[in-house]
């Protein structure tokens, strides 16, 4: 309990709450103090505007968005405040900037963030029309609270620099730490495969979102101020936990042909299966003790579990002879190999928080960290490319322009108390997807009705305005917590804090409580019929677009791996790269996936199909993971054509594939026959009959690595070659549907 809570406090999502309780109340505060609460309202007003916009980056990327941010909101207000008076020119561009602030996020997360707190501006502007010099002052205020916010977030990043990107290197061990957990479920004798593989799918999408998150800060960093050793040793574990993670995909081969060897021999597969436990528990007592800021000290002997595994290796091979285990053994010598480059990587970020750690290893790669980032431009072009109804963006943009100008409409006609909060719930709780957004619905209705009873039944018993202020706080304070932890909770203390707000300043609470519930009532059914009727974004619609990008990216990612094992060398950046991408792209296909399942069961179409590609796809990164560690690791052999040949059939099938997505049946290209590909594979299992025709004389550890070479290469290439057939037999069962949308 002591942990959780602590892990609570340390996490970044409370350290901005902190920010922004600081520089929300401080004004109000300070200024009702000096009787000006109308000053402090406004800047906090300012402040409350201008946080979202404090999103993961360098620290002249924050100033810069911040400023923008606060500026921009400044402006909203002053323009609206004077346009409002005039109705001819009011209504027409109330709409055209709804729908402008709507279209920022083709900008990327920061022009989501600066979008939303526009529109929150542009809602909250109704709460108080000023005219003359008054709207100028209010402006300014909000400026000034934008500002002062921008003091306070430098505040708490020149205190501890580095602690936000502990805690995302910290939460990323932990996440690679569960998968590698799952990979030893896998071995449990009668696993259910399905569950464990769903559970992999999903903390894929997981780590996607840290890994780039942290790719962001940690290059940022670099380019912002040099590579400083601080940044050089985040650098280099976050590396190591990459690659740790590329190795536990490594350990991919078959399971239940695995299990129709080793099931009778139960010591090797408990053996393996406690490295794997014991490997997971290290990385997720290393992240426990970086969240603490503890002194790490290792409580497994890793070492001693290889060792382990060396024994029971040789126990099997004693069991079956030589011959008979052979096959077995060298499957399991593969297995070991990898977790010695496990515990090789896990100790290097063992060291690395635990002593003055700056390998020389890492030196020459801060040069290529901005390729690991996708490149964001604010280009007029990307928004202009947008305006066309293939674009969710701009749909998503239509659809809350109209929404909240219905809303504006019906908050007017109708006896209202206060038409803004309808459009602070559509601005809050409307997102592009359908299941998103009705998830936000029932947790912003539930929210709203629980957080308004307990604030007035608070209300009933407590009377000291003081006692009500504080409680109010708090409830700032946890409701900025919650908000990307449980929105649900998140809106029970935001409507807390509104009703005990104004507790304080007016005694109709039980008006406020009830036209807060309907407005948000009012809101949410207004986003429910929009998402259901106005241009909806169904994912059966984008699945397709997914698919295609994950295929592509595993087919670039073999055709690096094919580059290599040709030329042999170092590993180059356009591998690193063509393997961040797959690992990307598998994530977005099975978040497409979360999001149909969310949706209206008429709208999941195909979802078994569906369901069976994004597992094909992820099998098939495995499968490229294990053929490319493998080439990585060890000294190979030259690649033979008949390696070539296969590898070619790979790739021609998920050509195909992405062909038949895109309904070019007339670039269908002809593979060669099966017979031909089943003579390639018997070409390479030939390796010693050749060497011995040739007359090669060669040692026997050299020969055990060339038929455990051969062993582990035809293993994945078979594996690949039957994954990509699927892959394109699943495609063609895929019923593509492309709804008919406005030209």
């Amino acid at each position: 309990m002591i942990y959780k809570i602590q892990k609570f406090t340390d996490s970044t999502y409370f350290t901005t709450a902190i920010k922004v309780t600081i520089a929300v109340v401080f004004p109000v505060v300070l200024f009702s103090f000096l009787g000006k609460f109308y000053i402090g309202f406004a800047i906090a007003q300012g402040a409350f505007f201008t946080y979202p916009s404090d999103i993961l980056s360098s620290l002249k990327h924050k100033i810069n968005g911040i400023l923008v941010s606060a500026f921009l909101v400044a402006s909203i207000n002053l323009i609206v405040n004077i346009v409002y008076h005039y109705s001819w020119i009011f209504y027409p561009f109330l709409t055209l900037l709804i729908f402008f602030l709507s279209m920022l996020p083709v900008y990327g997360q920061r022009g989501t963030m600066v979008s939303f707190s526009s529109l929150i501006c542009v809602s909250l502007s109704f709460a108080h029309i000023n005219s003359g010099w008054t709207m100028v002052q209010h402006s300014g205020l909000i400026l000034a609270g934008g500002l002062f916010y921008l003091l306070i977030s430098l505040i708490f990043h020149y205190i501890r620099p580095y602690r936000y990107i502990e805690l995302q290197i910290a939460e990323c061990i932990n996440l690679t730490s569960k998968y590698l957990k799952l990979r030893g479920d896998l071995w449990t004798l009668n696993a259910n495969k399905k569950t464990i593989i769903d559970k992999q799918l999903y903390l894929q999408v997981e780590l996607n979102t840290i890994h780039q998150n942290i790719r962001q800060v940690l290059t940022n960093s670099h380019t912002a101020s040099g590579s400083s050793n601080q940044n050089r040793k985040m650098l280099l574990i976050f590396i190591s936990l990459v690659e740790i993670l590329e190795l536990a995909l490594s350990t991919s081969f078959e399971h239940d042909k695995l299990h129709q060897k080793f099931d009778n021999h139960p010591n090797v597969l408990n053996t393996y299966q406690r490295l794997a436990y014991n490997l997971a528990a290290s990385l997720k007592q290393l992240s426990k003790s970086v969240k603490r800021s503890t002194k790490y000290i290792s409580k497994h002997t890793l070492l001693n579990d290889l060792h382990s595994l060396q024994l029971a290796i040789t126990d099997y091979e004693n069991d079956l002879g030589e011959t008979t285990a052979s096959e077995g053994v060298f499957m399991l010598t593969t297995m070991l190999q990898y977790a010695e480059k496990q515990v090789e990587k896990i100790k290097i970020v063992e060291r690395a928080f635990t002593l003055s750690y700056n390998s020389p290893d890492i030196k020459g790669i801060d040069k290529d960290l901005e390729k690991f980032l996708t490149p964001q431009n604010y280009l007029l072009s990307t928004l202009t490319q947008n305006l066309s109804f293939s674009s969710i963006i701009f749909r998503h943009s239509l659809r809350i322009t109209l929404t909240l100008m219905v809303g504006f409409f019906i908050g007017k006609i109708l006896p209202f108390q206060n038409v803004y909060w309808i459009l602070l719930t559509i601005i809050v709780i409307m997102r592009p997807g359908y299941g998103l957004t009705k998830e936000r619905s029932y947790n912003r209705i539930i929210g709203t009705v629980v957080g308004g009873l307990i604030a007035f039944g608070i209300l009933f018993f407590v009377k000291d305005n003081f006692i009500i202020s504080i409680l109010a706080i708090i409830c700032v304070l946890f409701g900025f917590s919650f908000t990307h932890i449980n929105y649900k909770v998140s809106a029970t203390f935001v409507t807390m804090y509104v009703v005990f707000l104004y507790g304080v300043v007016t005694p109709n609470i039980v008006d406020l409580v009830q036209y807060r519930i309907l407005d948000t009532v009012v809101g949410a059914t207004l986003v429910f019929l929009a998402n259901q009727f106005l241009w909806p974004s169904w994912e059966f619609m984008n699945f397709p677009v997914h698919l295609e990008k994950s295929i592509k990216a595993n087919q670039n990612y073999l055709k690096e791996i094919s580059i290599f094992y040709n030329k042999k060398g170092t590993v180059s950046i356009a591998y690193r790269l063509a393997r961040k991408y797959a690992f990307i792209e598998i994530g977005n296909l099975m978040s497409s996936f979360q999001r149909m399942i969310q949706e209206p069961k008429s709208k999941q179409k195909q979802l078994p199909e569906v369901y069976k590609l994004a597992v094909l796809n992820h099998s098939l990164l495995s499968s490229l993971a294990s053929l490319g560690t493998y080439t990585q690791s060890h000294k190979t052999t030259t690649a033979s054509e008949a390696f070539n040949v296969v590898v070619n059939t790979v790739i021609r099938n998920l050509d195909n594939a992405i062909a038949v997505l895109n309904e070019n049946n007339s670039e269908l290209k002809e593979n060669i026959p099966k017979e031909d590909l089943e003579m390639r594979f018997t070409e390479l299992k030939n390796i010693r009959e050749k060497e011995l025709k040739q007359g090669i004389s060669i040692d026997e550890n050299a020969f055990q690595q060339k038929m455990q070479e051969a062993q582990l290469v035809i293993e994945q290439l078979i594996w690949l070659t039957n994954l990509s057939e699927n892959i394109l037999k699943m495609t063609k069962t895929l019923k593509i549907h492309k709804e008919k949308l406005p030209k």
